[in-house]
């Protein structure tokens, strides 16, 4: 088949739809940095301090497919200007805020900037990439730039807050906003989809937000409130039950906001796997990690940070490297590979425990060795995703790719975070504290940290020590248990992807 002359702007359009992205991955993790800050100056109570954080991942991933879809009809490049727009005004709202509820409306805004923004990005490169080679290395970038962009969001967030208050870390996005609007309304070109006619599917579009607003927030719930409280499941229910129906309604229409029916293509269902499993794993050991950091070793936010450059670092560096080893060898061999490196980075502090006291030392080799791993997977994996996809159907690819990381990333949380928690409840020895300074060590390592500051003398040092002590063999094999996730979408590919797929050559 012909394939079409290349755009003579890719390399432009590359960087700008680097630069958006790098933004909005950056967001997801910014407010780790400066959520402490924003406590003490706002006074949120409980319940709106878990909104100012989870309400951008549920807009981010309840609009998803429908940002995916309606790119395909209204203008790819259309949506993503409105949706840095709107990312500009959330941010003007939050630096303004004065009140919690201001900066959970201003957050519910940012998502919903971000999901017209994300797929589109996506969108955008497989329309202006012609070349199976080429877009293979603008997607290495894409992957590149999309985990540096979460790992340094709370090392450039520390930077900032430290110095300027937790509104910088929201005043960061509107120079960046707007530079991005205006090289993109000269340099983007504008795309759609030839099969988005009819009548626009409004039915769908409840059925898919009520579904994922249901899906994110009981997995988000489940791992704040446990497996014995019915909300978490009464929302998992919900979401079964509205996302069967939207599945089993887009098989129907001419017109369906998603392609399911890509899931039929081994290729990219295992590319799907490769990246919601390991995301379980990658999501929960950041967390984990960077609350040992924080409570077990007493380091600041930004400190925190910068210990965790080792995996963004090597990720980067794999990315880029994934395009050739692609064009090198059978994509099932390069993709199982990344895995299993970053099954074996993962199980790494779970083995030197066995030997020795943990150290940073022992995370650090951890993280690198995650890093290449997920690096070469995560690239390999979007790379096989958006070529298994036809160009009409590649919104849907994107919003499914997206869904992956999201929906992942908060299920390892939920999951593995749990497991960790109450694995640190059972390796606590009986404290002799009082009743409500026992329940507040047992319930976390964080607020065993608040009450060893609290205690302070030696008894605060005897306290935060023990809580280390345990948090360090509870996480350990959380870590092992995202170890086996990788190895199981390993496993999957190897078994599933065709031995002669080349999405990095032109067909």
């Amino acid at each position: 088949m012909h394939t079409p002359a290349p755009d003579p702007r890719r390399w432009i359009v590359l960087a700008i739809l680097s630069g958006s992205l790098l933004l909005i991955s950056m967001d997801t993790t910014i407010l780790n940095v400066a959520f402490p800050s924003l406590v003490g100056d706002l006074q949120p109570s409980a319940v709106q301090q878990l909104w100012i954080i989870d309400i951008y991942a549920l807009a981010l991933s309840g609009l998803l497919v429908t940002a995916g879809a309606l790119g395909d009809r209204w203008g790819r490049k259309r949506l993503l200007m409105a949706g840095f727009g709107i990312f500009a005004l959330a941010s003007l709202t939050a630096v303004f805020s004065s009140e919690a509820w201001h900066v959970i409306a201003a957050r519910a805004l940012l998502g919903v900037g971000g999901a017209a923004i994300m797929p589109s990005t996506l969108s955008i490169l497989r329309s202006v990439f012609t070349d199976a080679k080429e877009r293979a290395f603008a997607l290495a970038v894409w992957a590149a730039v999309f985990g540096g962009g979460m790992a340094f969001g709370p090392v450039v967030g520390g930077l900032l807050v430290q110095d300027y208050g937790w509104h910088s870390a929201f005043l960061l996005n509107l120079p960046v906003a707007v530079l991005i609007i205006a090289a993109g309304a000269r340099y983007l070109p504008e795309s759609r989809s030839a099969r988005s006619t009819g009548r626009w599917d409004w039915w769908g579009v409840g059925q898919s937000v009520v579904g994922m607003l249901a899906l994110a927030g009981g997995i988000k719930q489940l791992g704040k409130s446990g497996v014995a409280d019915p909300l978490p499941w009464a929302l998992l229910a919900l979401a079964v039950v509205a996302l069967t129906v939207f599945v089993r309604r887009q098989l129907r229409v001419g017109n369906p906001l998603l392609q399911v029916r890509l899931f039929g293509k081994p290729a990219f269902s295992v590319a799907a796997t490769a990246i919601f499993l390991p995301m379980m794993g990658m999501g929960a050991i950041l967390f984990l990690v960077t609350q040992w950091f924080q409570y077990g070793q007493g380091y600041t936010p930004l400190e925190a940070g910068l210990r965790l450059l080792p995996a963004p670092l090597a990720l980067i560096c794999a990315s880029m490297v994934a395009p050739t080893l692609m064009q090198r060898f059978a994509i099932r061999h390069v993709l199982g590979a990344g895995l299993v490196v970053l099954a074996a980075g993962m199980a790494l502090p779970w083995g030197f425990q066995q030997f020795a006291e943990l150290g940073y030392p022992a995370f650090a080799a951890a993280l690198t060795v995650m890093g290449l791993g997920a690096g070469l997977a995560t690239t390999v994996a979007s790379v096989t995703l958006i070529s298994a996809a036809p160009a009409d159907e590649v919104s849907s690819a994107a919003a499914i790719e997206e869904t992956c990381y999201e929906l992942g990333s908060a299920m390892g949380v939920a999951i593995l975070g749990s497991t960790a928690a109450a694995l640190y409840r059972g390796n606590l020895p009986v404290l002799d504290l009082d009743g409500p300074s026992a329940a507040a060590v047992r319930d976390s390592v964080g607020e065993a940290a608040h009450t060893a500051e609290r205690l302070g003398g030696a008894v605060g040092q005897a306290l935060i020590d023990t809580a280390s002590h345990a948090y360090t063999l509870a996480i350990t094999p959380a870590f092992l248990m995202a170890g086996a996730l990788a190895v199981a979408a390993a496993a999957t590919t190897w078994t599933l992807i065709p031995r002669d797929l080349q999405p990095t050559e032109n067909h």
